[in-house]
């Protein structure tokens, strides 16, 4: 591969996690948990709280650990920062 297309691609990649980082750090604790859980949610999460459980429901659910959940390191990778932001303002867990 062209070194040029490899600069070009790489930085392609840190522009996006700079956008999400960014992004998630302009939305409300509410938007942070909600973007959060949905990553969860597509991967076939069972949640527990009432609150989760009202906004996703766990219809088609398949695991109920957390730590089962079959994610990819992009989507822990976002995870991460989101749960990062959110620690950051201080957002209740």
């Amino acid at each position: 591969m062209p070194r040029s297309l490899l600069l070009a691609v790489g930085a392609g990649l840190a522009l996006s996690s700079f956008v999400i980082i960014h992004s998630a750090e302009a939305q409300t604790c509410e938007d942070l948990w909600y973007q959060r859980n949905e990553i969860y949610k597509a991967q076939g999460y069972c949640f527990r709280t009432e609150r989760a459980i009202r906004a996703f429901g766990n219809a088609g659910c398949v695991y109920d650990n957390v730590e089962d959940v079959p994610l990819s390191t992009s989507q822990r990778r976002q995870i991460a920062d989101i749960q990062r932001v959110e620690r950051t303002h201080g957002c209740p867990r």
